[in-house]
């Protein structure tokens, strides 16, 4: 019997897919289309760009591109010749993407100008003189991604994957999860340099799906998207749903998206509120959430039938084991909060490394990632919020989740922020900041809107009103950011 087939590279499977599915759409921004075929000739070309640069097997290469179809390019450059994508927001300030950049010791920089690194402007295109035939299919990164995290604490951090750049089972079987086929579409609003979309995009990409990517989330093109696609999957954030759900009703109905077979929302969140109404308008069948960190110690999965049987859950673990555990590190029984552990149960090799950071583990394996939840005689788990951003006031613990969902859920509010602010009596007082117009926003009726909602001492005691969203566009609130910029 001859020996099995290896899986492919992530460098043979798009020279594959390129032969196989040439002519076909694989990523459209915006107005630009670019096939499997043209995919693979323009990271042929870039890649040998980088190899002329001097980019090896397992350098990092940090992408500061915006969403766009050179973003893409540039990260199946690298794994054409066996480095590691470490995408960064094109929007950082200097500061930060330094600090980053300084982390992860690039061996170049592609998307930005910064003295004294070797760097490729954003939106740039490789000599056509360098070919764009396949390279060696047998190049391998050690990790296929190296995103970063932490920005938050000050305290920048890369998330090293502990996969190689090899399409194997594992992320075969992730990718049919979130709904990537062959000849489908997937819709993209979120932004690639965060792990979610950057698994989705790839993923998708990698089962030789088309993904539409949108250059920032936009709700009604959003919606447009799908319907011009026929779309079968998306990717969602609460932030993303909630925006959609509030446009007006005529402008929501008016678009067919009974295409969509799996909408997948993570990365925050989601109230209850806003959960059953696209229960509601998709069916249960097409809402899934996931629940999990970049770390991908274990992931939770469920789609809306399986919440509506236990509202408020992000599911059971499907990877991995997930327990819950007091501040001494003890375990927990069903009912009572505590600290989110989670361990690697089905792999000898550990699922990430940190560069910059140390993980809070404990020696037999689990590790904490600083969320707080409890869980169910079933094994369902239940999120209360991050530790860090629990607000204590006169002894009471509030969670800014629970107030910002109440909020949420109020017409006037586009998106909020929850923190704690110093309070000489209390110790702290909780502090509103809300995405609304204050000429149209009765704050009188807000207060009393979120008194039918929370219990008395949960209740905001200031409000402050913004222009600009609270959360960007992967759903994610810098609320130590704005602690600081209020203290």
């Amino acid at each position: 019997m001859s020996d099995p087939m290896p899986d492919p590279t992530f460098a043979a499977r798009l020279t594959e897919l390129a032969a196989v599915r040439g002519d076909e759409p694989a990523v459209t921004v915006a107005d630009i289309s670019v096939t499997f075929r043209e995919l693979e000739r323009r990271a042929n070309r870039l890649a040998r760009h980088l190899l002329d640069l001097g980019v090896a097997t397992d350098d990092f290469v940090t992408i500061a591109e915006p969403n766009s179809v050179e973003c893409v390019v540039a990260s199946f450059a690298c794994w054409k010749i066996g480095a590691t994508p470490q995408p960064v927001s094109a929007r950082l300030p200097r500061l930060e993407l330094d600090a980053l950049v300084d982390l992860a010791d690039p061996a170049i920089v592609i998307g930005a100008e910064l003295d004294g690194r070797p760097c490729l402007p954003v939106g740039f295109q490789p000599p056509v003189e360098l070919g764009d035939e396949p390279l060696d299919p047998t190049a391998v990164a050690a990790a296929w991604k190296a995103p970063t995290s932490g920005g938050s604490t000050g305290r920048p951090k890369l998330i090293v994957s502990g996969d190689p750049s090899v399409y194997h089972a594992g992320l075969i079987g992730l990718g049919a999860t979130i709904g990537a086929e062959a000849g489908e579409t997937t819709i993209m609003p979120g932004p690639l340099y965060h792990n979610g979309p950057f698994i989705w995009t790839y993923l998708s990409l990698l089962a030789g799906a088309h993904v539409e990517i949108l250059p920032r989330f936009d709700a009604e093109a959003t919606l447009a998207a799908i319907e011009r696609n026929r779309a079968k999957a998306i990717y969602l954030v609460p932030t993303m749903m909630q925006r959609i759900w509030k446009l007006p009703e005529d402008d929501r109905l008016a678009h067919d998206v009974s295409s969509l077979q799996v909408a997948f929302h993570l990365a925050e969140p989601c109230p209850p509120w806003l959960k059953e109404a696209w229960i509601d308008w998709l069916g249960p069948e097409v809402i899934w959430e996931l629940y999990g960190g970049t770390e991908g110690q274990s992931f939770t999965v469920l789609n809306g039938q399986e919440w509506l049987d236990h509202r408020g859950s992000v599911g059971r673990a499907i990877t991995g084991e997930i327990g819950i555990r007091d501040t001494d590190g003890a375990p927990l029984p069903p009912g009572e909060v505590g600290d989110v552990w989670l361990r690697s149960t089905d792999r000898d090799t550990p699922t990430y490394r940190y560069v910059g950071a140390e993980a809070e583990a404990l020696d037999d394996g689990w590790e904490c990632l600083g969320d707080m939840g409890w869980m169910d005689a079933d094994g369902y788990l239940y999120l209360a919020d991050r530790r860090k951003d629990m607000i204590l006031v006169g002894g009471a613990n509030i969670y800014p989740a629970e107030v910002e969902a109440a909020l949420n859920a109020h017409p006037s509010i586009a998106s909020a922020a929850v923190i704690a602010l110093p309070d000489e009596e209390r110790g702290n007082t909780v502090h509103a900041i809300i995405e609304a117009d204050p000429e149209t926003t009765d704050l009188d009726e807000l207060k009393a809107f979120l008194g039918e909602r929370l219990v008395s001492y949960k209740l905001p005691r200031t409000f402050e009103f913004v222009d600009e969203p609270v959360r960007d566009d992967a759903g994610k609130v810098r609320r130590g950011a704005l602690r600081d910029e209020r203290t």
